[in-house]
């Protein structure tokens, strides 16, 4: 529960979403930090403030390659997060996903 908190925590502002959202849009290889800052029109400082949050939560990871940051969507704490939000998803009784679309039971 304490790494799906901090996750959560880190998405719950919007600059973060977007962040977050086109790293995973990006795929694996990622972007430079620059782009990613011009993708998002956002100040350098602020952007770095919030990959900072994100890194914290693990839901990103960077790497130097020269002069230039590339930051990357962490898929696996990404899906992690997913996996523990719909574990217990129909109480157990069917095979949920993202896509779950639970039925009301009848009475």
């Amino acid at each position: 529960m304490p790494s799906a908190l901090a996750s959560l925590s880190s998405l719950g502002h919007e600059s973060r979403l977007r962040a977050f959202r086109r790293l995973v849009e990006a795929g694996p290889d990622g972007m430079p930090v620059g782009e990613l800052r011009e993708h998002l029109d956002l100040p350098a400082a602020t952007l770095t403030a919030h990959l900072n949050v994100l890194r914290g939560s693990g839901l990103v990871v960077d790497q130097r390659e020269g002069r230039v940051i590339r930051v990357r969507a962490n898929y696996d704490q990404m899906n992690a997060l997913i996996a523990y939000l719909t574990e217990n998803c129909c109480a157990g009784t069917a095979d949920c996903g993202p896509d779950c679309k639970p039925r009301r039971k009848r009475r």
